[in-house]
């Protein structure tokens, strides 16, 4: 475990924190201990009021960024039918039902047909597809809005820390696109981080 990770002292709702430990058991994807720290944080600072969530997964992350931002909204998509349905489960079990926009369907065609400003984004679903979204993401943040794009680092394939397996070299590749794009997009300050499995950490800056 990484020193940082070790410090990382996770304050959330224990009946959420027993539902990820499930998720978890059962392969889900939600966002490890140390980016979800660094999410919550960064929301705490930024105060959004309409956040847009693509990769709902079981709504886990939905939940904790709401209950983290009392007045916020949460537009969240989510491809796998399974998923989505737990998802709404738990929106309703934790009494955020009311400020939750869910969608079911691929988020590049559902981006597409969006209109709205948005304070913040949680980037986590494919990631092969994140240089994809940009354009509409692009579309739909108000200036100063920020985009938190997870698993860019991808267990330090991307990096070059560890050897990419031959069968994910496509998707590492594309990872290492969309980072080269955001970094050097100057309707953005981007920093990319070395937490969890890697974040990149954008703010649109546009005019």
């Amino acid at each position: 475990m990484k020193y940082t990770a070790s410090l990382v002292q996770l304050n959330i709702d224990e009946t959420l924190s027993k539902k990820r430990a499930d998720a978890l058991s059962r392969g889900i994807p939600v966002a490890d201990d140390e980016t979800l720290q660094f999410l919550l944080v960064t929301l705490r600072m930024a105060k959004p009021l309409k956040i847009l969530e693509i990769g709902t997964a079981v709504g886990l992350s939905g939940v904790a960024m709401l209950q983290a931002c009392k007045n916020a909204t949460l537009t969240t998509m989510e491809l796998e039918e399974e998923r989505y349905l737990e998802a709404k489960e738990n929106f309703k079990a934790f009494g955020v039902e009311n400020r939750v926009s869910a969608y079911l369907g691929d988020a590049g065609e559902i981006l597409a047909m969006m209109d709205g400003r948005y304070d913040f984004v949680f980037l986590d679903g494919p990631k092969a597809q994140y240089e994809k979204y940009l354009f509409d993401l692009k579309r739909l943040m108000k200036k100063g809005a920020i985009l938190f794009a997870d698993d860019v680092l991808l267990y330090g394939w991307v990096s070059g820390e560890e050897e990419t397996p031959q069968k994910r070299r496509s998707i590492v590749e594309k990872i290492r696109s969309y980072l080269q794009v955001i970094t050097s997009d100057k309707d953005f300050t981007t920093s990319v981080l070395n937490v969890g499995d890697g974040v990149a950490l954008s703010v649109y800056t546009k005019e």
